[in-house]
């Protein structure tokens, strides 16, 4: 893992939301600090509703995570287009996120409750 990368267990109880419906809660949030990035939270599918979520083709590669893939929500308003995105296999000590979802903070809020 990248020496400026850092994973914290996050502790307290999450609420996702986006388009005025709550996508899912989690008591399992991970967030990510890389470098002088914002912090991202990552949150597990299995806390999500993601039949609201369709994978997309858009796919993106950080050489320090991997590559990730990106989900289309798809909210009673209308798609959200690549609203969140997972690093499927991501790299060598960053397997924690694994089976997560990252949110653009403009399109789903994700916030402590």
């Amino acid at each position: 893992m990248s020496d400026h990368i850092k994973l914290t267990a996050l502790t307290g109880t999450y609420s996702i939301r986006a388009a005025g419906a709550v996508l899912g809660e989690s008591a399992n949030v991970i967030e990510l600090r890389e470098g002088d990035y914002a912090p991202v939270l990552y949150v597990p599918r299995a806390d999500l509703a993601m039949a609201f979520f369709d994978k997309t083709a858009t796919s993106t590669h950080c050489p320090h995570k991997g590559d990730a893939s990106y989900y289309t929500l798809q909210a009673k308003s209308g798609p959200i287009s690549d609203a969140a995105w997972s690093y499927e296999t991501p790299k060598a000590g960053l397997e924690q996120i694994a089976g997560h979802l990252a949110f653009y903070p403009e399109k789903v809020t994700v916030e402590a409750t």
